[in-house]
């Protein structure tokens, strides 16, 4: 998808940094519209069309005043001289008459984004006027700081390179509540759900009046745990982000400190509870930890019954139960070393190639511990679903042994494991997986399964939804081929 810049780079005469700069405005802007109860537009020269719409947004504080997207338009022709006037003065210009739309009677602003005292774009604030009852302390406070905002705008001093960017949950908006600093850090104006919020964390006198740093540090109940940036938020000094805790509630916290070219002559801080949210996030932690415990117990409860297996298997008489136990006991010890991978992280995909790296060389040890074998392995298996592993893991166990003991029958040669990854003719992404030995081939007559080799072809067919095929190698031996579709995996 396009970036709303795309339209104008032929023509945009912009310098290092201002394309960066508008769409961290694009970005934050949707703070000023609902703080100044307004659509806004951003709007750039082009030679087709006098300005194109590079950018709207509408308010979450009232009705939108257009319906319609009009981003990617021409500017219509009533708008254009206030928005000329803005580009050439670098100032706000306020329309001198109330323009009708859709039967709304609007006050329209064009506020010249300058930076570097260059103009590289004007917004336009279109607000409804229709409305006849007195406005509110609240939305008297609210428009005072869009117009600030703007104001910064047009000095290059807003938006802020500091500013925070990114997605992070809890990130507080107008409508969660908003307070309004001096230069010393007093609160001058906490709208309801400001005031409710601080409520929550155990404050229960009023904000106005008082230093926000002094009533946030009179919260604090563990201090060891207080966000290093928390006091140049709550004094209005930085543009970041911070967040406090105290009795059970969370409370995120941003600042925008507000300034003119002289100096920094208050801030907003806007506030929201994300109690909920930290404890849903905590219960996630949780359970992950959870998860990754009990893989962490599989395998080493699989590895003390592969112990136990070993142990069997030394008190055997019989040759054959002693090859039996040994096989049983690779196996368990197969299964655990994935589970032992899989409680080493949280994700849902394994990283398949490093862990049949080492698994790969081991099997081929344990089969051979009388001859001398060398293992080969070329390909990438990538990033593999975890209940994928498991299965997988097994039948390359199975091949690798089968290949040393029957393929190599006690001879020196070489083992290769194979992995590819490709699309198949209807597009769907295939994985094959090759095992092949030097060994005395295919034998000439077919001849019964034994249980390695039957374990293999369930897992295939059962488990991991593929195809298995016995081969000649070219140049001696024999490969055996796996196919599996990962599309549902």
């Amino acid at each position: 998808m396009a970036i709303f810049t795309d339209p104008i780079r032929e023509h945009a005469d912009f310098g290092p940094g201002d394309a960066e700069w508008l769409h961290l405005l694009v970005g934050d802007w949707q703070m000023v519209a609902d703080l100044a109860f307004a659509d806004l537009a951003l709007w750039f020269p082009h030679p087709d069309y006098g300005y194109v719409a590079l950018a709207h947004v509408r308010p979450s504080t009232t009705h939108t005043v257009f319906h319609a997207d009009f981003v990617g338009e021409g500017i219509r022709s009533d708008l254009q001289p206030l928005v000329d006037k803005a580009w050439a003065s670098r100032t706000i210009e306020r329309s001198s008459e109330t323009n009708w739309s859709s039967d709304m009677a609007l006050r329209v602003e064009a506020v010249p984004m300058v930076r570097n005292g260059r103009t590289l774009a004007v917004v336009t604030s279109h607000m409804d006027l229709s409305s006849s009852r007195m406005p509110s302390r609240l939305e008297l406070t609210y428009r005072q700081c869009a117009y600030d905002l703007l104001r910064m705008g047009t000095l290059g001093l807003w938006p802020d390179f500091a500013s925070p960017t990114g997605s992070r949950r809890g990130a507080p908006r107008v409508g969660d509540g908003l307070i309004r600093l001096d230069a010393e850090g007093i609160v001058q104006y906490a709208s309801p759900n400001g005031v409710s919020a601080f409520r929550r964390l155990g404050d229960g006198e009023s904000l106005e009046g008082r230093s926000l740093a002094e009533v946030t540090a009179g919260l604090l109940r563990d201090r060891r745990m207080v966000d290093e940036t928390l006091p140049l938020v709550v004094t209005g000094r930085m543009p970041w982000r911070s967040e406090i805790e105290s009795r059970g509630v969370s409370l995120s916290l941003r600042a925008i400190p507000l300034r003119d070219e002289q100096q920094r002559f208050g801030a907003l801080v806007l506030c929201r509870d994300v109690s909920e949210l930290r404890r849903r996030e905590m219960e996630l932690v949780t359970k992950d930890a959870t998860i990754r415990e009990i893989h962490h117990r599989v395998k080493n409860n699989l590895q003390t019954v592969a112990a136990l297996l070993r142990m069997q298997s030394r008190r055997m008489v019989s040759d054959e139960a002693k090859q039996g136990l040994e096989q049983a006991m690779r196996r368990v010890a197969t299964i655990a070393l994935v589970h032992e991978t899989l409680s080493q992280g949280l994700a849902q995909s394994v990283d398949f190639d490093e862990l049949i790296g080492r698994q790969f060389r081991l099997s081929a040890e344990v089969a051979s511990p009388s001859q001398q074998v060398r293992t080969q392995r070329s390909g990438v298996f990538g990033e593999l679903p975890s209940d994928f592993a498991t299965p997988l893991a097994l039948v390359i166990n199975e091949l690798v042994t089968n290949a040393v003991e029957h393929g190599l029958e006690g001879r020196t040669g070489t083992v290769w494991l194979l992995a590819d990854r490709s699309a198949g003719d209807d597009g769907e992404e295939l994985l094959t997986v090759t095992v092949a030995d030097d060994g005395v081939g295919l034998p000439d007559t077919p001849h019964a399964e034994g249980l390695g080799l039957q374990i293999v072809r369930t897992l295939v067919t059962s488990e991991l939804g593929g195809t298995i095929q016995w081969k000649a190698r070219e140049g001696g031996g024999t490969a055996v081929q796996i196919v599996l579709s990962l599309a549902s995996r």
